[in-house]
């Protein structure tokens, strides 16, 4: 379990992640730090892995709370939460090296999209003592040097959010799924993931049937007719 810490000032503003990040498996919230000072007692105090760390805050700032983390060596990693949408801003959050920079106010796929994205590349750091070039490369520093031609993925769609549908229909194997069955798997609305499932039904990953019922609405399930990765790595 992931441990998570929120230090933002705003009340409203700390509810919402912290109702957020319930939706997400695989984490915990230690607290929310109305302050770096809070922030830092609580470091202290507390085995924290990720930060959703606020810029703009009374006294001192969230560059103060990075400034002291990365001066302390302390292990923990950061993604920034904040209305600064400067070119500054941004390159000197980049410089301190957060894993990520969400600028307010964001949609919960574009928060969810951050969170699972962070597990997946710790997880990856974890499990292996040595990693190769290729890992890094299309893990971390989205480089495919492969000769596969990239194609754009359709508007709406991140390729991000369809790496991590993609990779919850493969465990499923040739099991059928309902929309909703994945859809609380993935942890995305339903509106959302009906469209990467559209998108794989076009690409001919995935074929879909109707399933009607006694009572009720009829189902649309889903099954995977191809698990060829050449096939979705050319989105990606």
């Amino acid at each position: 379990m992931l441990k998570v810490l929120i230090v933002e000032d705003d009340p409203m503003v700390a509810e919402f992640n912290r109702r957020y990040l319930e939706k997400i498996e695989g984490y915990e919230l230690v607290a929310i730090a109305p302050s770096v000072d809070d922030a830092i007692n609580i470091l202290n105090e507390n085995k924290v892995h990720l930060i959703l760390l606020d810029i703009y805050m009374p006294n001192k700032t969230g560059w103060d709370l990075l400034s002291k983390i990365r001066s302390n060596d302390k292990e923990v990693d950061i993604i920034v939460i904040s209305a600064a949408c400067d070119n500054e801003s941004i390159q000197k959050a980049l410089r301190f090296g957060v894993v990520d920079y969400l600028i307010k106010p964001f949609e919960f796929e574009r928060f969810c999209t951050a969170l699972q994205d962070y597990k997946a590349d710790k997880s990856m750091i974890d499990k292996q003592t040595k990693l190769k070039q290729e890992d890094l490369d299309n893990q971390f520093f989205n480089k495919n040097h492969k000769s596969v031609q990239s194609l754009e993925l359709p508007k709406g769609l991140t390729k991000n959010t369809l790496q991590f549908v993609w990779e919850k229909i493969k465990l499923m194997e040739i099991s059928p799924f309902s929309t909703e069955e994945l859809a609380n798997e993935v942890g995305i609305s339903r509106v959302s993931l009906r469209k990467y499932l559209n998108f794989m039904n076009d690409i001919n990953i995935l074929k879909t049937d109707i399933v009607y019922g006694t009572v009720g609405r009829p189902v649309y399930k889903h099954q995977l007719i191809s698990s060829d990765e050449e096939i979705i790595k050319r989105y990606l």
